[in-house]
């Protein structure tokens, strides 16, 4: 078990998320980083998709009833056990009654805490994920909150982790060559342009030249984007149309809204683009006032970044592996 001990809102379990219930109007939640939730799991030997803790508002501390691994990836969230300071991206064991601490990151917005057997609540409807908005999965179907406490999994490989921690560099480095690093605090992200796109003035070009800011009223659901809205050259009715994470949809008062992991099941706005899926991952570290360009992708490009974020996962499974089976033949 853990014991949360300081949680503000919207802190919640999630795993990869429920697809395949969208029809009946049940989006697929999820981690917003899936990409830091993925890592974390794989680092103390779980199954990609086992549910950890997202966490968007700090500090944060949890207790550990048992001895346990852990890991800290996605933001910069200076994680401290018992006072000590962790390094990120890394498995580490904590002891019975120690503390874990994550403090207001300095860049990046969310923290995922991946626990060793996962955590051990109810699956509904294929998930573990939290729906805030459905009040259901997760944690009761609520954000975290001082004195709740979790079960977690048992713990298989916790005796194959190195004492000093197993560590990987973060995406973000590895992969700097597939994504780019902001310019001048504008953080690029590539985008397909999507079925309404050609209704829009110049090829759409008002979208795709100006830098966009993500605005207050963003959430889990949607970034609102603040600009000069842009609008289509002709007036046009809709009947509403599946959506999902990444579409860009732009509504009567011209400043777009980008779909997130809690996105909406359907909706009538025309839609001018859609994130690239393995740029999701950096619009959920963005914080609220981040700025923020899109750049026109290929379907080619998107495929290459994915094959790429693919071999990045890969090698972490491999060394992971490959470490702790050296461990295991050692003792």
């Amino acid at each position: 078990m853990i014991e949360i001990l300081e949680s503000g809102p919207f802190n919640t379990v999630q795993d990869l998320g429920r697809p395949g219930y969208r029809d009946i109007g049940v989006s697929a939640s999820g981690a917003m980083d899936p990409l830091a939730a993925r890592i974390g799991n794989i680092l103390v030997g779980n199954d990609e998709n086992a549910a950890a803790i997202e966490v968007q508002t700090f500090p944060f501390r949890l207790s550990f009833e048992r001895r346990m691994a852990f890991a800290v990836t996605g933001a910069d969230s200076n994680p401290h056990l018992d006072g000590s300071e962790l390094l990120s991206w890394c498995a580490h064991v904590a002891e019975a009654g120690q503390v874990l601490e994550l403090r207001q990151p300095l860049r990046l917005s969310r923290s995922y805490v991946s626990l060793g057997g996962g955590l051990d609540i109810p699956v509904v409807m294929g998930s573990r994920s939290t729906s805030l908005r459905g009040g259901f999965g997760g944690n009761a179907g609520r954000p975290l909150a001082k004195g709740d406490r979790l079960a977690v999994g048992e713990d298989l490989e916790i005796a194959m982790l190195p004492a000093p921690g197993l560590a990987i560099i973060e995406p973000a480095t590895a992969l700097r060559d597939v994504f780019p690093a902001p310019v001048d605090g504008v953080l690029p992200i590539r985008a397909l342009p999507a079925g309404e796109h050609d209704l829009f003035a110049r090829d759409g070009e008002e979208f795709w030249s100006q830098t966009w800011r993500i605005s207050s009223r963003s959430d889990r659901t949607g970034y609102c984007l603040s600009g000069e809205p842009i609008t289509p050259t002709t007036s046009i009715e809709m009947r509403s149309h599946g959506v999902v994470p990444g579409v860009i949809q732009v509504p009567p008062g011209g400043e777009p809204i980008v779909q997130m992991s809690d996105a909406n099941t359907a909706g009538g706005y025309p839609k001018v683009a859609g994130v690239i899926e393995c740029d999701l991952w950096r619009l959920g570290q963005a914080r609220i006032g981040a700025r923020l360009k899109f750049y026109r992708s290929t379907h080619a490009e998107a495929r290459a970044v994915e094959q790429a974020v693919g071999r990045y996962v890969e090698d972490v499974r491999q060394t992971s592996r490959m470490v702790k089976l050296a461990l295991k033949a050692m003792a």
